[in-house]
């Protein structure tokens, strides 16, 4: 589910579960035991990158919802420790979003350091309130860091998805490219300047700066999870995210 390609000082991870890398338990597993295993090999930087056209269509929902509340809670568990996982890398991770990034998948590149898209009809964004989940104070808050509380609070609470385009002009991603291919290589280039640099500095330096964005998951416990949980199995959400569900099927 997740290729690995070396660059020198750099290890690309490739989402690799077909057909639209949506995120399941063992996804979100294999991609924090990646990450873990690129560090503790020597990589100096990280890029994060999908497939054609879909860098990650966020949570598996139909997966999901055949899961028990215990099995639900150890996800958000398993979720939240890896968006902390990037959050508080000892090495830079860049994100080479290389197609649709809605939801969950959003929330990945929202923790990295850098952000290229590829220029398209691709939408991005944090749509979670459409099926019924509140969107969590760390994923809130590493949206803000990018593009201001204004310009957050108005894409949450409407759920709002966005092109490329609008994304770049709001902070939300750093850099366009022409298509994935292009998107992997100015990921790649950024992710190998900055593995060139002094590594002590570069890790001193980013502690400093992404000290607020690690220090929010102190706040995320066991009764964190549970109570997405309680939203989860909520009568509200059941139902909204049912409905996806048959929309999908639908297609």
């Amino acid at each position: 589910m997740i290729e690995s390609h070396e660059h020198g000082d750099v290890v690309e991870l490739r989402l690799n579960r077909p057909p639209v890398n949506a995120l399941n338990p063992d996804l979100i597993q294999a991609l924090d035991q990646k990450l873990a295993d690129a560090v503790a090999q020597g990589a100096r930087a990280v890029v994060l990158s999908g497939g054609e056209k879909m860098f990650s269509a966020g949570l598996d929902v139909p997966m999901l919802l055949r899961l028990s509340r215990d099995e639900i809670t150890t996800f958000w568990g398993d979720f939240f420790g890896l968006m902390r996982r990037l959050a508080e890398c000892p090495v830079p991770v860049s994100a080479a979003i290389t197609g649709h990034s809605p939801a969950g998948g959003a929330v990945l590149a929202i923790f990295c350091d850098q952000r290229v898209m590829s220029r398209g009809e691709f939408r991005i964004g944090l749509n979670e309130v459409q099926v019924g989940l509140p969107v969590p104070d760390v994923i809130c808050h590493g949206l803000k860091r990018l593009v201001g509380g204004g310009t957050a609070n108005r894409l949450l609470t409407a759920g709002e998805l966005i092109l490329p385009e609008e994304a770049l002009r709001i902070g939300f991603v750093d850099a366009l490219a022409d298509d994935p291919g292009a998107t992997r290589q100015s990921a790649l280039d950024w992710a190998t300047h900055v593995a060139a640099q002094p590594p002590v500095a570069v890790a001193a330096t980013r502690r400093v700066a992404r000290a607020d964005l690690v220090d929010l998951f102190g706040a995320v416990d066991r009764e964190t999870c549970e109570a997405m949980s309680d939203v989860w199995f909520s009568s509200e959400t059941q139902g909204a995210m049912h409905a996806l569900v048959e929309r999908l099927a639908s297609k």
